[in-house]
């Protein structure tokens, strides 16, 4: 199966690797300083699941080189969505399936004018991990899953051929039906927790239990919630209980990429998180006083530490 991952950070690098290792033919696409330690070096993922030393690694910085290949992951930052997705049309074939594995729950609806309804598949990523050094990846904890499916809900060959190429790579892996439901299960987790660690500039572990930070996240979590369902999205009546338990059982050092982003200085996903929660808020009349709050106080930000 060929493979084109767009965007070979903590998501892109961590699971491309893991796929590559598995027997797939992996091309990462990347920039910079990244791209020429994977050429020169290979890439490497530290990770507690075992690390992972990817020589030679098949990187460059141009789709067309690559061509139409069956799997792209799309694992850009939320800005760049509509500039990578034109960039990446050389890698689209007729059954080509782009799944979209960034954070937010907008990517797949942005990508559609631009590669059409065919193309488009949509994607839950759920790893800790970061570049640490060019051509390195450093994955927190052993949590390593990716949902993905079919934007109208059916079951495809190109879904199943990808989920017994997950499966054999050795990370979780789920064909959903629902895939709509899952991006706002993983929404309302990570708009809460980016907001929250990027505001506190602290783990979840030193939050998650503490007696006045703890209602702060349940509101913020509720908030979600209700936005979720006022925007007719299939979600279970216990949505946020579950999410209050994965959270309970995350790694104590997680920080959410927004908050790694803040401590270094660079742009934000902001508009896309509590941004976006407080935006639709506004449009379907649910009050999100909690997101509106954690968005002003990031908002000076939004486009890295001001000089």
């Amino acid at each position: 199966m060929r493979i084109a991952v767009v965007g070979a950070g903590g998501v892109g690098g961590g699971f491309g690797a893991a796929l590559a290792k598995a027997g797939a033919d992996v091309t990462f696409i990347a920039r910079g300083a990244h791209l020429a330690a994977m050429k020169r070096d290979g890439l490497k993922v530290q990770s507690p699941r075992g690390d992972t030393h990817l020589v030679p690694t098949q990187a460059t910085d141009n789709p067309a080189e690559i061509g139409p290949v069956d799997i792209v992951l799309f694992c850009v930052k939320l800005w760049d969505v509509e500039s990578a997705g034109e960039a990446i049309k050389p890698l689209v074939g007729s059954g080509t399936a782009v799944i979209p594995l960034q954070n937010g729950i907008d990517a797949a609806e942005r990508l559609l004018p631009i590669l059409g309804r065919n193309a488009v598949m949509g994607g839950v990523a759920q790893i800790s991990a970061s570049i640490v050094a060019p051509g390195v990846i450093q994955q927190v904890g052993t949590f390593m899953r990716m949902i993905f499916g079919e934007l109208d809900g059916k079951r495809s060959q190109r879904g199943e051929d990808f989920l017994a190429l997950c499966q054999k790579a050795g990370f979780d892996a789920t064909l959903s039906e629902q895939i709509v439901t899952e991006l706002w299960m993983k929404f309302i987790l990570l708009a809460t927790n980016a907001g929250i660690t990027a505001a506190t500039r602290r783990p979840l572990g030193e939050l998650r239990d503490d007696p006045d930070i703890r209602p702060v996240m349940l509101a913020a979590l509720r908030e979600v919630f209700a936005v979720g369902k006022a925007k007719g999205v299939a979600l279970p009546a216990d949505a946020v209980d579950k999410i209050l338990d994965f959270i309970g059982h995350a790694p104590p050092a997680m920080k959410a990429s927004m908050a790694l982003d803040l401590d270094r200085g660079n742009r934000l996903e902001l508009p896309w998180l509590n941004g976006k929660v407080v935006e639709l808020g506004r449009q379907l009349g649910v009050p999100t006083p909690t997101h509106g709050m954690m968005y002003a106080m990031l908002k000076p930000y939004v486009m890295g530490t001001p000089g």
